[in-house]
């Protein structure tokens, strides 16, 4: 008898602590933790590809992708900037005897890796300041843009396996 109190006890006590616990965060707060995933996920993506200016076609991105520029912006951004975020931090422990921190290890690393290819705010800037010639304005943007989103899905990937092999919960 006394047990079943104080287990009503205690899920009325927790239940009111979750109510004031609610009411410590204004509203504002409470909807902009709300929001962010749908601005951050849905609004800024759209936002970016509206402004970018060109015309997302699949010749424009067959184009784009088969071209000098665009293949260059390709393995740059898919290739390159994955070897160059497991590199660097491997050098630099390499040559300064820096330990990882517990929590972190070199399989998290490379599984982060090559979401470095997405960014494309910055590489549509810098190509437009590049080109001059508005056709490989356009066929690099469009680069960019599947560059990022091919980035981006390997990422996902990546990240995806180290936790199925890597952060395999001990039984």
């Amino acid at each position: 008898m006394v047990a079943e109190a104080d287990e009503e006890v205690s899920e009325a006590t927790m239940s009111e602590v979750s109510r004031l616990s609610r009411e410590a965060v204004s509203p504002l707060i409470r909807m902009e933790h709300a929001l962010h995933p749908w601005s951050a996920y849905v609004v800024l993506p759209v936002f970016a590809l509206a402004n970018a200016g060109v015309a997302v076609t699949v010749d424009g991105m067959g184009e784009a992708l088969t071209g000098p520029v665009g293949l260059g912006i390709l393995l740059g951004l898919v290739i390159g900037a994955p070897i160059g975020g497991i590199l660097f931090p491997l050098t630099v422990a390499r040559l300064t005897g820096t330990r990882l921190p517990g929590s972190l290890d070199w399989a998290a690393i490379a599984a982060m890796a090559p979401l470095k290819g997405i960014g494309f705010t910055v590489a549509i800037f810098i190509a437009l300041l590049a080109f001059e010639d508005e056709a490989l304005q356009q066929q690099a943007t469009l680069a960019i843009l599947v560059a990022s989103l091919l980035a981006g899905l390997l990422g996902i990937g990546s990240l995806f396996l180290r936790h199925r092999f890597v952060d395999r919960p001990s039984a």
